[in-house]
């Protein structure tokens, strides 16, 4: 069953130099308890995806069109009321530098027992604490640390807590961002296992944004390839991983290093002045990268070619 699709969504940023369009024309579906890893360069639209299914999105930031269907309804339609009611209960999200996520004067477990209690105003607090307790074992931390204040926690420990959080209110979905950063690689991997072991027994659907392929090959099952702010190739983990078929996505698993392994990166352009963000964006975004483009490439917009019904392309003469 379909629990959230994306169709053709345009999101757009005002700013001094005019108007950015972050996400161009972005459509994507996922089914319940599965996961997807939207990956890619910084600054190529993933995050602001995450933030414009919340409707999260900064004052100068604008849905121009598109729609996303959560449950049968389109969230682009929905009151900042309706939205309220869903954030954290429905839709929950492991924000950017979630461990600064944290209010530092207020203790840990006080934190997770107001959210609960804002989405539930029958619960009681003792009750409420009783969940955070249960919540704090899931992802391995002591219920005894629930007094503590943020600063007494490693940084390891206040993404749990976070992750704790995220889960607090049993959400369908969660808008996971980056949510390893700044983490040592032991701490990343328990993180990464702890998030996959609670995806799997609760049955949640989950969004992955990341830069690290390492990341989103621990638990998605489907992948996303951004670029400029557009999807460039989708398809199941195994099918991106193994036999990516967009230029760029070979050269960004090709940069994905693994000890004892030669590397060859596939041939790109190298073009010494990146068109602004605020040019028009007609034809292909990929085209001054791209070794096999043609002048066509150039002045076309590039169309989504099927490679086997779970895998596609936007690229013309990837067919």
């Amino acid at each position: 069953m379909t629990l959230l699709e994306v169709k053709d969504l345009n999101i757009s940023y005002q700013t001094d130099a005019g108007i950015f369009p972050a996400v161009r024309n972005v459509s994507f579906s996922i089914e319940k308890g599965k996961s997807l890893g939207i990956i890619g360069e910084s600054g190529c639209g993933k995050t602001t995806i995450g933030m414009g299914i919340l409707q999260l999105l900064p004052e100068n930031a604008k849905i121009e069109s598109g729609s996303i269907i959560f449950k049968g309804n389109d969230l682009v339609t929905f009151s900042e009321e309706k939205l309220c009611d869903i954030r954290g209960a429905d839709i929950s999200m492991i924000f950017q530098a979630a461990m600064n996520s944290l209010n530092p004067v207020q203790r840990v477990g006080d934190q997770i027992v107001e959210a609960i209690q804002i989405h539930d105003h029958n619960i009681s607090k003792n009750d409420a604490i009783t969940d955070v307790k249960r919540l704090f074992m899931e992802v391995g931390l002591s219920p005894e640390r629930l007094n503590d204040f943020p600063h007494q926690y490693s940084g390891g420990m206040k993404q749990r807590a976070i992750i704790a959080m995220s889960m607090a209110c049993e959400p369908s979905l969660v808008i996971a961002d980056e949510p390893t950063t700044a983490l040592d690689m032991v701490v990343q991997k328990q993180i990464l296992i702890q998030l996959r072991k609670i995806q799997q027994e609760r049955n949640v659907t989950v969004i992955l944004i990341s830069h690290d392929i390492g990341v989103v090959s621990e638990i998605c099952h489907n992948l996303a390839v951004m670029f400029k702010g557009e999807i460039l190739e989708y398809g199941t983990k195994e099918e991106i991983l193994k036999k990516p078929v967009h230029p760029y996505t070979q050269m960004l698993m090709s940069s994905y290093l693994v000890f004892g392994k030669t590397i060859e990166l596939p041939e790109f352009k190298r073009h010494n002045s990146v068109s602004s963000s605020t040019d028009s964006h007609s034809g292909n975004g990929y085209y001054h990268t791209c070794a096999t483009a043609d002048e066509k490439c150039k002045l076309t917009e590039p169309f989504w070619q099927e490679i086997t019904k779970t895998h596609k392309v936007r690229c013309s003469p990837c067919s």
